[in-house]
């Protein structure tokens, strides 16, 4: 089918699903299409040639330029994971991921987002260290979270005193918290700094020493809650008791106050006396880093 005679929308698809095809290990485009045409034959369907080059290399440009941009892009948002598996490994276990999770947005920022689940359910990339590899990815991920999602105006903590039991507050959008098995958040700040320390003045990374996995020192596994988070356009990463974790948890989850105080000491060994002054402790924390909004435009009006 000549590509005048093709509609709009058959013609977007096709050109999406040639360029998005993966390539070679050469870095080269595929001779052969999925369906098991000629990719020449695709090609000239759609693109014509020009006194340079054929309709296949006009194509393959495309091909190649989509795969080393989301391949980048992946890889900046994915440092400490890259490092713990190796950049081959990575580059590999990226393509994998991005055949099942291609992009589908207009911006590259949430390319990685369905990364975390897919580890989980692909445990064959990181070995013995995929608990840790999930840890690092739900790191680097909250980063992105952390630094692009809004930011409401907070409630200060005057405010949240008028409240009763029953009121119902609500977490900013930007903080991202997270239930670890390692102290994943320490382990990937160690490699973004390894990571900097390999790229030269001129800004270029030597990758002959990142094909293999970076050696770490022992890891122990230990529950670890950390909440990623925003101040002045940069990301930081803070680390929290289970029970500030659960109370936050479930006030991100629209659990009333008092239900979300309850929800924070279930199964906790700290003595009942002590919960009224953690919880003040908390709260001050809270409202002074600006974490609590109100879910609503109404409730902010009556504190």
């Amino acid at each position: 089918m000549r590509a005048d005679a093709m509609r709009l929308a058959d013609l977007q698809r096709a050109m999406a699903a040639a360029v998005m095809m993966p390539l070679t290990p050469d870095e080269e485009m595929r001779q052969t299409s999925p369906d098991g045409r000629p990719m020449a034959e695709v090609a000239a369907s759609f693109i014509a040639p020009n006194s340079r080059l054929t309709a296949f290399e006009r194509l393959e440009l495309y091909n190649r330029q989509y795969w080393l941009r989301v391949l980048g892009s992946l890889a900046e948002d994915f440092t400490a994971l890259r490092a713990l598996v190796g950049a081959k490994r990575f580059q590999e276990m990226s393509v994998a991921y991005l055949a099942e999770h291609p992009s589908r947005s207009f911006t590259l920022r949430n390319l990685g987002s369905k990364l975390v689940e897919w580890l989980i359910g692909n445990s064959q990339w990181a070995g013995r260290r995929n608990a840790l590899a999930v840890d690092l990815a739900r790191i680097e991920w909250a980063f992105v979270e952390a630094f692009d999602n809004a930011e409401h105006t907070p409630l200060t903590l005057e405010q949240i005193a008028t409240l009763d039991s029953g009121s119902r507050l609500a977490l900013q959008p930007h903080v991202q918290l997270l239930a670890l098995n390692y102290p994943a958040d320490d382990i990937a700040l160690a490699l973004h700094s390894k990571d900097k320390k390999q790229t030269s003045e001129a800004g270029v990374t030597h990758e002959d020493s990142e094909d293999q996995p970076v050696r770490l020192p022992r890891v122990r596994r230990r529950p670890t809650w950390v909440a990623a988070h925003r101040v002045d356009l940069n990301v930081y990463y803070r680390r929290m008791e289970r029970e500030e974790y659960q109370t936050l948890a479930a006030i991100r989850d629209g659990r009333t106050l008092g239900e979300a105080l309850e929800a924070g000491f279930a199964g906790s060994s700290v003595p009942e006396g002590r919960h009224p002054q953690r919880v003040q402790k908390w709260f001050t924390t809270w409202a002074e880093l600006g974490w609590i909004c109100a879910p609503d435009l109404e409730l902010l009006a009556q504190a």
